[in-house]
């Protein structure tokens, strides 16, 4: 599992705009182009919505689309 501990640091203390509930690391799965990757990402415990920071989309997860569709 890749972990963003930066990220998760960055993110702490946010609340889920639907619950209200606090945000809490948790392992989510990614899929793209059917490839899947296990990441943990800030979560809401209660409906499940994931925080994806704009830095991870337009970094990595950027990265990996360019040489997934590149393949």
């Amino acid at each position: 599992m890749q972990r963003f501990p930066e990220l998760i640091e960055k993110y702490a203390g946010w609340r889920c705009v639907t619950c209200d509930e606090p945000m809490v690391p948790a392992p989510v799965q990614l899929e793209y182009l059917e490839s899947v990757f296990d990441v943990e990402l800030p979560v809401c415990p209660k409906c499940k919505q994931v925080i994806i920071p704009e830095e991870l989309a337009m970094g990595k997860m950027l990265d990996v689309e360019r040489l997934l569709e590149d393949k």
